[in-house]
């Protein structure tokens, strides 16, 4: 029997419940209903809908959950001197076997960029690295590319399977759909070993030819191989990124919505003293909002909303790469899709190497290359069309409020605060605390 297997449309439930009935929590993509219908991810339960739609939301919450605890503590007083109190630290580092079911290809790259600074930075995050050994991506094949999508430019494709344990192929099937799984780390091989599905082996031909056709429709990509140095070269050009942002409200929807974005805060809650203690929490945070650098004396290193779109862009294709060697981005397009007023990364990258004064190169013709069943490194850029020079830049906007000349929107330059009570314990970045479990010291 092969490593390949054949999954009828119809089975699906059953194949999730047999997933549950191995203690593991499943994902699966849910239609919610609202205001606007969104899809976003949440825990099957037999009987539930079957939706393999691409989400509106990432499955990044499995690894990095919107909010979370990461110590619980509480003092106590001493019964003989009231004078003197205790403080007991517990850390929570809580992890459950997860599967992800029909992400999209894009969404599993996301977790493998997250995978980076998490796992093999410096400073190693056990929340993060304990949710991560425990979870499997079953990723679904996009059958054709959409118009804000752009997975090509930046290393991957439809079928990339970078950060994916097993990928998902729909293929032809009389009166119904049909997939074909591929495994492509160990992990995803033991999982569909222990399955009962057909051996898929007789319609591997089907697969590759599905992923060809989808690599097909694809636009030509531009050449980003200068995007590092010539995003990086464009740091101090404040009125580029003022022009660049313009529209931009600062909502921070562009990274709420992002795969790879991996901003958060840190705060405590609760009373210590009390019965119940209290608690530090790790939220998403967005690099978009005047907040996210505000320091406590009231200065703000990035104050107008240019300096943060240069810092978030420039994080992506810049500084990210330079540490890690890929783009710390998947090419999704949600922060495309989701902006209230258009705001297109993909412009800003290619108006950025030509200001800089780099070129892109033509496109070169080139085709689907089926995915191996083992760990795969980020493929390298290739070449692609050229990309039209931006736009003169307009004249800076701070020139232009010191002679007069323009009065700042109100959305472009955080006013002047007084220093914010500090009654929060906030940080920002990765951590590292000492801990006291059971009278010892834990470093």
């Amino acid at each position: 029997m092969s490593d390949y297997r054949y999954l009828q449309e119809q089975d699906i439930p059953s194949f999730l419940a047999a997933l549950r009935a191995l203690g593991n929590r499943v994902l699966v993509p849910t239609l919610q209903k609202g205001t606007k219908e969104s899809v976003v991810f949440t825990p099957w339960q037999e009987g539930d809908p079957v939706l393999v739609a691409k989400a509106t939301v990432p499955a990044k919450a499995a690894v990095l959950p919107s909010c979370e605890t990461l110590v619980t503590y509480k003092k106590t007083k001493n019964p003989d001197n009231y004078a003197e109190t205790s403080l007991t630290l517990t850390e929570t580092v809580e992890a459950e076997p997860t599967v992800v079911f029909a992400s999209r290809p894009c969404d599993a790259k996301g977790i493998a960029i997250l995978d980076n600074p998490y796992t093999k930075g410096i400073y190693k995050d056990p929340y993060y690295m304990a949710k991560r050994e425990k979870l499997v991506v079953i990723s679904l094949t996009c059958n054709s590319g959409c118009e804000t999508c752009f997975c090509h430019w930046v290393g991957g494709g439809p079928s990339s399977p970078e950060g994916s344990d097993i990928l998902m192929t729909e293929i032809p099937a009389e009166g119904t759909k049909a997939y074909v799984l591929q495994p492509i780390t160990a992990k995803g091989k033991e999982m569909l070993a222990k399955s009962a599905l057909k051996d898929g082996e007789s319609v591997v031909a089907l697969m590759n030819e599905a992923r060809k056709a989808a690599f097909a429709t694809l636009s030509p990509k531009p050449d980003l191989t200068e995007a590092p140095q010539k995003v990086a070269a464009c740091f101090a050009n404040l009125s580029f990124w003022a022009q660049e942002t313009e529209r931009c409200i600062s909502c921070g929807a562009c990274t709420y919505f992002c795969p790879t974005c991996y901003c958060f805060t840190i705060t405590d809650e609760g009373e210590p003293t009390s019965a119940q203690g209290g608690r530090r929490l790790r939220s998403w945070d967005t690099c978009m909002s005047s907040l996210f650098t505000r320091e406590a004396s009231g200065h703000n290193p990035r104050p107008s909303k240019a300096e943060r779109m240069r810092n978030r862009v420039s994080h992506k294709f810049a500084t990210y790469p330079e540490n890690w060697g890929i783009f710390s981005c998947s090419g999704c397009g949600r922060c495309i899709s989701q902006c209230p007023v258009g705001l297109d990364i993909r412009k800003i990258v290619l108006h950025a190497i030509a200001e800089a004064g780099g070129t892109v190169h033509p496109p070169k013709q080139e085709e689907a290359k089926p995915a191996k069943a083992a760990p795969v490194q980020a493929p390298k850029l290739e070449e692609v069309k050229p990309a039209k020079a931006a736009p003169a830049p307009k004249e800076d906007r701070a020139e232009a409020r010191a002679e007069g000349k323009q009065t700042p929107s109100a959305n472009d330059t955080e006013p002047a605060r007084s220093p914010a009570p500090r009654r929060t314990a906030k940080k920002r970045g990765f951590i590292k605390t000492s801990l006291k479990k059971s009278g010892t010291r834990r470093r």
